[in-house]
């Protein structure tokens, strides 16, 4: 039997287009060591962005936090294991941070983070953050130095294995 054409649809709102097919999932963030360098991609989201469209200057803070935390991963160090099983907490007590190129909503970055500092009860991490689409242009660098303390809030030394584990890659 013949069927006849769709009719248009009766006055009102006019139907929302189709959508077009959507783009290809991400590729994963990669990370991964370069001799003593972790290094960490992520995108800027558009929570991460100020009234001005460019990224807030505090977020650069969370971006080093989250190379730290990877960096620690990558070497079998999870922090929620350091502070849920072996009760050794590293709260930040000194941080700095010199912003050199404002980035932007969707912009990729490069957070590169390494051991500049390995003491009794204390340790510093270095970071850059790069934007490799505009030629790995260096748009923030900085630090974060962490005190060493047990469940009682006093220095403490870290785990053997953990500190075997980072003497290794102290650059």
């Amino acid at each position: 039997a013949f069927l006849s054409p769709p009719q248009p649809p009766a006055a009102g709102p006019a139907p929302f287009a189709p959508r077009a097919a959507a783009p290809p999932p991400a590729p994963a963030p990669a990370a991964g060591f370069e001799g003593s360098v972790h290094s960490l991609e992520l995108r800027v989201p558009y929570a991460d962005t100020d009234r001005l469209g460019i990224v807030y200057y505090g977020n650069y803070l969370r971006y080093f936090e989250l190379g730290r935390t990877e960096f620690l991963r990558a070497l079998s160090v999870r922090y929620r294991d350091l502070e849920m099983e072996r009760r050794v907490f590293l709260p930040a007590v000194e941080c700095r941070a010199q912003y050199l190129s404002p980035c932007r909503y969707d912009d990729l970055l490069r957070v590169r983070t390494w051991l500049s500092w390995l003491g009794p009860a204390s340790v510093c991490f270095q970071n850059e953050v790069l934007n490799p689409e505009e030629g790995g242009r260096l748009v923030a660098r900085g630090f974060t130095r962490h005190a060493v303390l047990n469940e009682n809030w006093k220095p403490a030394r870290l785990p053997p294995d953990v500190k075997q584990r980072l003497t290794s890659y102290l650059k």
